[in-house]
């Protein structure tokens, strides 16, 4: 099995910065594209950024030029830097990632969620 760990939400003020972390482990081949969604009471889950194992990266409109993600393939390990949060970030975010395991089957999962709370 493979499981995905998402770490470093939080509360943080307005015009603050997290990084959160998404850690896979377990029965791993090989990792494709990588994302971070993200969901409220209010809306459906959404697609915050993507990141390709190439390296290619796509943002939701809403996060463009202040959320970056990256990823370290040797650590199986996606992140994303969130910079300039405004309250309408807050949010459980969940990492979501297309994954080979060693049994040759290809899968998605998803991670627990960690909550992001923008605030003053």
């Amino acid at each position: 099995q493979v499981q995905l760990v998402e770490s470093g939400g939080g509360l943080v003020q307005p015009g603050g910065s997290l990084k959160l972390s998404c850690a896979a482990s377990g029965r791993i081949f090989s990792i494709y594209t990588m994302n971070w969604y993200r969901q409220t009471p209010e809306k459906q889950r959404e697609l915050v950024a993507r990141i390709t194992n190439g390296g290619t990266t796509n943002y939701a409109d809403s996060v463009k030029g202040r959320f970056t993600i990256s990823r370290d393939n040797a650590k199986n390990t996606a992140y994303l830097q969130m910079n300039s949060l405004k309250p309408e970030d807050t949010a459980v975010y969940y990492c979501n990632a297309d994954v080979r395991t060693s049994y040759g089957v290809l899968q998605n999962y998803w991670g627990q969620g960690t909550q992001v709370t923008v605030s003053s």
